[in-house]
């Protein structure tokens, strides 16, 4: 035999050891192999097309019908079953046995209500909203995962659970999630952001407090209005708004702890049209954030204390929840004025901190070691930024982490929530690989001795 004919058979040898290799329980997801499917030009391009068409057509928090068609057709094309609706427009697929163990990989779905200042192509064909968090990605990755994971179902033994979630911008979409009993059986979740202060290719976490809780709230200060010129014949709702925000500043630089991270910002003030006129009442309101269940909740206290009035000027209701009432003395008493306060816990609950398991955390370094390599994760410190996904850290097993899409060749990426928000679409395929990855790696060999199954729980979800 020449030479020629050596090196084919050599050849031939190498890959026919690949394709045992591969075919062998867990080592497909115990190597580079997702990212590297997920980085085929056609896989890539459809992820890509997919992400287009939901940024094209971006809908907010429970209005996510088309996006949920779009989910679903993809699904239906890659024989996978789901439910719908979940959560309103919520959609959950299965991969795998049916079978416990159950693991969970969640994208949100839902858009801002901010129009986009971007011109491209694919711009949002929708007047006052844009996917400007990248959740179309989100969606898009996921979806990719499922490609990854359906294509090697036989060697999951267990069940992926496909979270497509609605309403994770303030509308809480996680906690109604949870409520329809749709994760009962799940002995843990994986979700992700893309982060654009992240190069491409890196990946970032922590364990424990990863992102803080938050609240909304807006109050309404009322006085009396008349003409600028003889103010003393009004009662300026203006000036005691002022000093009401003012106070609540002091709430986080005079009373807690500097090392107990806390925000309190107000983001609007809303009040008069004309240059000689004062108001009779103004609207301020803004977001609270902190790292403990403890500190939220006390800071929501002080705000509605610095924002109320003492009855024996008004008699005024501080909407808490629908059912209780309550008066209480504040800030606005000093100017004469009165204030309701709502922190809208029926449409924006306060969501918890976002909590990583430490488990999970040495499950998330594997995989990402694998997937890009061990000096392309990052540490990140914890963010005053607050998600949904805490709902899910409260109930069981969770982890959450960010990819990067940074390309510094391209300037800078915008932030979230920003007009301007761009993504940088080669974050696709590591998103992809590394949701197929977590899910998989987690049934084949990190499945906690204390599980749903091993407790007794139902075979099937």
């Amino acid at each position: 035999m020449g030479l020629f004919g050596w090196v084919s058979l050599l050849l031939l040898l190498h890959q026919l050891c690949l394709q045992i290799s591969s075919s062998s329980s867990g080592s497909v997801w115990m190597s580079s192999y997702p990212l590297e499917r997920a980085k085929e030009p056609e896989f890539f391009e459809w992820m890509v097309g997919i992400r287009r068409r939901i940024h094209e057509n971006p809908e907010l928090g429970y209005e996510e019908f088309e996006t949920a068609k779009l989910v679903m057709r993809e699904l239906d094309e890659l024989g996978i079953r789901y439910e719908y609706p979940v959560a309103v427009t919520g959609v959950v697929g299965y991969v795998g046995t049916g079978k416990p163990p159950f693991v969970a990989l969640r994208a949100d779905m839902d858009a801002l209500a901010m129009q986009e200042s971007v011109e491209w192509e694919h711009k949002s064909k929708v007047p006052g909203k844009m996917h400007a968090c990248g959740h179309d990605t989100h969606v898009a990755m996921l979806l990719g995962a499922a490609k990854i994971l359906k294509e090697h179902q036989e060697e999951l033994p267990g069940t992926v659970v496909l979270l497509f979630q609605p309403a994770e911008e303030g509308g809480g979409g996680a906690k109604k999630v949870i409520e329809t009993g749709v994760l009962e059986k799940v002995e843990a979740i994986f979700g992700f952001h893309i982060a654009s202060g992240i190069p491409i290719g890196m990946v970032a976490s922590r364990p424990g407090a990863i992102m803080a809780g938050s609240g909304f709230f807006e109050a309404v200060i009322s006085g009396k209005g008349g003409h600028a010129a003889i103010p003393q014949h009004t009662i300026d709702p203006i000036l005691s708004a002022s000093n009401v925000i003012v106070s609540l500043q002091h709430l986080v630089s005079r009373e807690a702890d500097p090392l107990d991270s806390q925000v309190v910002t107000v983001a609007k003030f809303q009040g008069g049209g004309a240059y000689n006129v004062i108001p009779d009442s103004v609207t301020i309101g803004g977001t609270f954030r902190a790292f403990s269940k403890e500190s939220l909740l006390q800071l929501k206290q002080r705000i509605e204390e610095a924002l109320c009035i003492d009855m024996k000027f008004f008699s005024i209701a501080l909407i808490i929840s629908d059912d209780q009432q309550q008066v209480i003395k504040g800030q606005a008493a000093v100017q004469r004025c009165s204030a309701t306060v709502d922190f809208f816990e029926k449409d924006r609950p306060l969501f918890p901190v976002t909590v990583n398991n430490k488990d999970l955390h040495g499950h998330f370094l594997n995989v990402a070691g694998d997937i890009v390599g061990l000096h392309n994760i990052r540490d990140q410190q914890p963010l005053m930024g607050a998600e949904d996904f805490a709902f899910f850290t409260e109930v069981l097993p969770a982890y959450y982490y960010f990819v990067g899409m940074k390309n510094e060749t391209r300037g800078l990426t915008p932030p979230a929530h920003s007009p301007y928000f761009k993504v940088n679409e080669e974050a696709l395929s590591y998103g992809a690989a590394l949701h197929a990855s977590m899910a998989a790696r987690y049934l084949i060999e990190a499945r906690p001795a204390g599980s749903a199954a091993a407790r007794g729980g139902h075979d099937e979800l």
